[in-house]
C-alpha cells in the first residue's frame, strides 16, 4: 500500500521517492550498492572496481546476467546507461541529484570491463554509480520510459493507471529468487485506510503512516533518513531579503511541530544533512523558536522598503509525509503571526514535481516549497550541489561562495572531506539561509504478521521486495 501512485518508473528518475521505492533494486539494478546499516559499498552488477588513475576507474562486471527482455547485460549496456543518465538531454533527476556539474565518460573496454573517466578526480565515483540504474541499449536515449526493462528480480507486469501496478518475479534473475512471485502495489491517500487494509488482511505492507492511523500491533517504526524542510525561493521579493528568510526560521516552532503534528516521530533539525552522513555538522542545531525576533525582522525589512505584504504561496504536496497539510497549516499560522501574508496550495505529486525540479514554473511568485530530502547515499555531495547549488536540479537559489565551498569539499577525502562539507553547511546556515529545515523524520509502516521484513534507513526510497520473506 502506497500513499500515491508512482509518476513514472523511469530508472534515471529513481532518486525520486515515489519512483525509487518501486524501481530501485526491484526492476533495475546498479553497478554498486550501499549497505544502509554500515555505509559499506558492495558489489551488484559490478563485482570489483579500482581507481587506475587520478581520473579513471575500472569496473569488472558480473557475467551471465540477462535483462528481462532476454538480452545479455554487458559493459556496453553499463556504459550506455551511464551516458543516458548523465550526458543526455532527457533531464534525469539522478543526474542533478548525484552528478551535478560533473563531466564523465563511460567506455566498454571489454565484454565485462568498463572504464569511467571523470574530468576531475572523483574519490566517490563508485558510490555515485550506485544511483545509475542499468538498462539495455535498446532503451530510448531521446526520452524517458514509463515502464523500464532491467536486470532486477522483478519485471513490470500490468500497470492499470490510477488503480494498481503489478511486478512479476523474473525467472532468469542472476541472484537468489525472491520469496514472492508477484507484488501488487495499490495506493490510497488516507493513511488510516492503508493501515486498516493491513490489519484486515487485505494488504501485507503499508508505508507512510502516522501514529493515529491505527496500525496497532502491525506498526513498525524506523529511521527513514528523511529531513523535512521548506525550500525558500530567494530569487523573489520579499524572500530575496535575508532578514525575511531568517524571520521564517525564527517563526516556525519546530519542537511544537514535531510534538503535535508529527506525534513525536522526529527530531527538530537545523540542517538537511542528518547525523551519520559524511559532512553532517554537529554544531548546527535547529533555529530557536523566537516569534518576537521574527516579527522584528519583518518590520525592519518593511521599514527599508521590502514588500513584505506580498502574498507568499506555500506549495505543499499531498502524502509527502503523514499529516502533510496540517504541517503546512501550522507553518502558515506561524508566518502570518510574524507579519507575512501566506496562502497554501496543496498539490498531488505530478503537479508538485513541476515546482521541485528545474525548469520551475514561470510567474509563480514567491513560494515556499514543502519538501523532503533523504541522503541514503551517506555523503553530503549528494545534497549540496543539487539542493543548494546555483544550478542545482532542485535548487531555486545559490551563491558563488557556496558553490566554491561545495566544489572544494567534493575533491577532498576522509577527514578533510567531512570538515569541508561541514564548513559549507555552516556557511549556508549563517550566510545564505535558503531553507527552513523542520525535522529529521521517523517513519512508520505496517507489516502483516505473515510477512517478515525489517525496514532500514533506505526503506522510504528503496523498498526491496527481495528482502521480504513469508512467515506462513
Amino acid at each position: 500500500m502506497l500513499p500515491e501512485e508512482p509518476p513514472t518508473l523511469e530508472p534515471c528518475d529513481a532518486s525520486l521517492t515515489a519512483t525509487g521505492r518501486v524501481t530501485r533494486s526491484n526492476i533495475t539494478e546498479a553497478l554498486t550498492e550501499r549497505v544502509p546499516d554500515t555505509g559499506e559499498l558492495e558489489p551488484a552488477l559490478a563485482t570489483a572496481w579500482e581507481q587506475t588513475s587520478d581520473t579513471t576507474w575500472t569496473f569488472a562486471l558480473r557475467d551471465g546476467v540477462t535483462f528481462h527482455d532476454g538480452t545479455a547485460f554487458d559493459a556496453e549496456a553499463a556504459a550506455f546507461s551511464i551516458e543516458r543518465t548523465v550526458n543526455s538531454d532527457i533531464d534525469c533527476n539522478v543526474d542533478g541529484y548525484v552528478f551535478g556539474d560533473s563531466e564523465l565518460t563511460a567506455e566498454a573496454t571489454g565484454a565485462t570491463t568498463l572504464e569511467v573517466t571523470t574530468a576531475e578526480p572523483d574519490p566517490i565515483l563508485p558510490l555515485r554509480l550506485s544511483f545509475v540504474e542499468v538498462v539495455p541499449t535498446s532503451t530510448g536515449a531521446d526520452g524517458k520510459v514509463r515502464e523500464p526493462v532491467g536486470t532486477g528480480p522483478y519485471q513490470v507486469g500490468q500497470w492499470e493507471q490510477g488503480t494498481s501496478l503489478t511486478l512479476e518475479r523474473y525467472d532468469g534473475y542472476w541472484g537468489e529468487a525472491p520469496a514472492y512471485g508477484t507484488a501488487r502495489y495499490v495506493w490510497r491517500s488516507e493513511g488510516s485506510i492503508r493501515a486498516a487494509m493491513v490489519s484486515q488482511g487485505e494488504a501485507d505492507i503499508a508505508v507512510g503512516l502516522a501514529p493515529e492511523d491505527g496500525a496497532g500491533d502491525f506498526a513498525v517504526e524506523f529511521p527513514n533518513n528523511e529531513t523535512s524542510y521548506m525550500r525558500i525561493d530567494a530569487t523573489q521579493e520579499p524572500l530575496d531579503d535575508l532578514r525575511v528568510r531568517q524571520a521564517i526560521n525564527y517563526a516556525i516552532d519546530k519542537e511544537g511541530l514535531v510534538a503535535s503534528v508529527f506525534a513525536g516521530l522526529g527530531e527538530p533539525a537545523g540542517q538537511i544533512v542528518p547525523e551519520g552522513v559524511t559532512g553532517h555538522n554537529p554544531d548546527i542545531g535547529a533555529w530557536p523558536h523566537d516569534p518576537e525576533r521574527a516579527a522584528s525582522l519583518i518590520e525592519e525589512a518593511r521599514e527599508d522598503g521590502v514588500p513584505v505584504d506580498t502574498t507568499i504561496t506555500i506549495i505543499g504536496r499531498n502524502g509527502i509525509y503523514p499529516r502533510a497539510s496540517e504541517a503546512m497549516e501550522v507553518v502558515q499560522s506561524s508566518l502570518i503571526e510574524a507579519g507575512l501574508d501566506v496562502e497554501i496550495e496543496m498539490l498531488d505529486v505530478n503537479a508538485w514535481l513541476e515546482y521541485l525540479l528545474r525548469p520551475f514554473p514561470a510567474d509563480a511568485g514567491p513560494t515556499l516549497l514543502q519538501a523532503q530530502h533523504g541522503n541514503q547515499a551517506g555523503d553530503a555531495a549528494f545534497t549540496m550541489e543539487q539542493i543548494y547549488g546555483s544550478e542545482g536540479a532542485q535548487s531555486s537559489y545559490g551563491t558563488d561562495e557556496l558553490d566554491d565551498l561545495t566544489r572544494e569539499a567534493e575533491q577532498a577525502q576522509e577527514e578533510e572531506r567531512q570538515q569541508a562539507f561541514a564548513d559549507a553547511l555552516s556557511h549556508q546556515n549563517d550566510e545564505v539561509v535558503r531553507d527552513a529545515v523542520l525535522a529529521h523524520m521517523t517513519g512508520i509502516m505496517a507489516v502483516a504478521s505473515n510477512v517478515s521484513y525489517t525496514p532500514n534507513s533506505a526503506t522510504n526510497d528503496e523498498l526491496r521486495l527481495s528482502e521480504m520473506q513469508r512467515n506462513d
